[in-house]
């Protein structure tokens, strides 16, 4: 293994001579904290692909047999496992597994198609990373093999050239789009109030119900990465990335939540979040928020449903008696809200690896519900629309066998006909209606303030 020093310790403006460039990605603790959000990675030109596209498999654009997490699980057995860095992921596999490409596992299938052909899975395969130690400011090239050495090298180089000083006066970065949202509130209202009638007849306990704000974009192509760049000075996230999935998907992510995180060793931690408060500017105001979502009979139940759900997830490839609640209702505040937190660990059971994970796992059962696969039936009928990247996952999965994952919330999906951003929240017995709404808004405020202004419609 070849590490290689840099002075740089800025990855979101290290990373932006790579952002329009096809499988270039962001992996970017915005939020630094010493347990959730340390270490930032940059990667690009990856030297193979896995993708899924219209339920069909593709390695480095040419369909194959079987099911994109067996060749995504193939490829990653195909290199040896490196000896430990500086950082925890010095190569593998970076990438996205949307929602449906979730659902697919369970067999489920979309009543919504998917029109814009945009990928349900993309993962590249990194032999160079540049990683970050966002706590000790310090930044290395690493080079997993030799025969990618002279790209390291050539990395750093490109690395080691100072990006452009900020002006005195920031850019305001791309033209304000109007913002539409394809529900009114009244319908919203109405949706959630289905929900709520699932509940009382003992079909589900829990629904994560969310909605779209689409912004159409101009004939000019939106720099996506302007936009993440606008997000993340907005809403700072320990598991913010910046995804170029290709012409067909950019993500830009703010997200707060951890999906699962693997050690080499097989201990698993994922940490849930239910529960939701807006931030507040006045101290008093701010505490007393936080206070309220701490005492919430309604948000605790929420969170202890959906914690019990990913225990059982776990518990279909963990380790017999590991499954562990080290932390119930711990609250956890960032940028814009504060948060119902809890931490579920396990051990992976042996011969397992990090995509057996996954495959168990997703998508996320924060995001959809209790029960899980009926949950995820009831949103495909009342939600409007394929959820895409959104509520998926974004991932490293290291030749070692280690990994690191978030769940796609709190992002902007830049596609050739649209800006996309998306919110909601998840439906209990004792939801109210107008107060579902409030919520969701609060969750997509600042994806909406990094695009443009929502319009009355939104509101409504």
């Amino acid at each position: 293994m070849l590490t290689i020093p840099l002075s740089c310790d800025d990855p979101a403006a290290a990373f932006r001579p790579w952002s329009a460039q096809p499988w270039a990605m962001l992996l970017d603790s915005a939020a630094a904290h010493p347990s959730h959000g340390r270490h930032a990675y940059i990667v690009a030109e990856p030297y193979q692909t896995v993708e899924s596209v219209g339920g069909q498999t593709l390695v480095d654009g040419r369909p194959v047999a079987g099911s994109p997490f067996d060749a995504l699980a193939e490829a990653l057995a195909a290199h040896a496992p490196a000896p430990p860095g500086p950082v925890p992921f010095t190569g593998g596999a970076v990438g996205l597994i949307g929602y449906e490409a979730g659902t697919a596992l369970e067999g489920l299938r979309s009543r919504h198609g998917n029109p814009g052909g945009q990928p349900d899975m993309a993962f590249g395969l990194y032999d160079v990373v540049a990683g970050f130690d966002r706590l000790e400011r310090r930044a290395w090239v690493i080079a997993a093999r030799p025969e990618a050495e002279d790209r390291a090298r050539r990395m750093a180089e490109r690395l080691s050239v100072p990006p452009p000083q900020p002006s005195a006066q920031p850019s305001a970065g791309p033209a304000p789009l109007p913002w539409r949202s394809e529900l009114s509130r009244p319908d919203y209202l109405d949706r959630v109030g289905r929900v709520l009638e699932y509940i009382r007849a003992g079909d589900i306990y829990q629904a994560n119900f969310t909605q779209r704000f689409l912004a159409d974009t101009p004939t000019a192509p939106v720099d996506a990465y302007a936009l993440y760049e606008r997000l993340r000075r907005l809403s700072p996230a320990p598991f913010a990335a910046f995804l170029n999935c290709g012409p067909r998907l950019q993500l830009a992510g703010a997200s707060p939540e951890r999906f699962i995180r693997l050690g080499a060793d097989g201990t698993i931690e994922t940490r849930p979040i239910k529960g939701t408060r807006p931030r507040y500017a006045d101290p008093a105001a701010d505490a007393a928020a936080a206070a309220e979502l701490v005492a919430s009979v309604k948000d605790r139940a929420e969170n202890l449903m959906i914690t019990d759900l990913l225990r059982n997830d776990l518990g279909r490839v963990a380790t017999i008696g590991s499954v562990r609640v080290p932390v119930l209702y711990g609250l956890e505040s960032f940028a814009s809200v504060h948060h119902l937190v809890s931490v579920v660990t396990a051990k992976l059971r042996p011969g397992l690896g990090p995509v057996d994970l996954l495959r168990a796992a997703c998508p996320g059962g924060s995001i959809t519900g209790a029960p899980k696969i009926r949950a995820m039936e009831i949103i495909d009928e009342l939600e409007v629309a394929r959820r895409g990247a959104y509520c998926g996952t974004v991932a490293w999965i290291g030749f070692d066998g280690a990994m690191d994952s978030n769940i796609v919330i709190r992002t902007l999906s830049v596609t050739p006909d649209a800006v996309i951003a998306q919110a909601g929240g998840g439906i209990v017995a004792d939801s109210d209606p107008a107060a579902e709404h409030e919520e969701m808004l609060v969750k997509a405020r600042a994806q909406l303030r990094a695009v443009g202004k929502l319009g009355d419609e939104g509101m409504a």
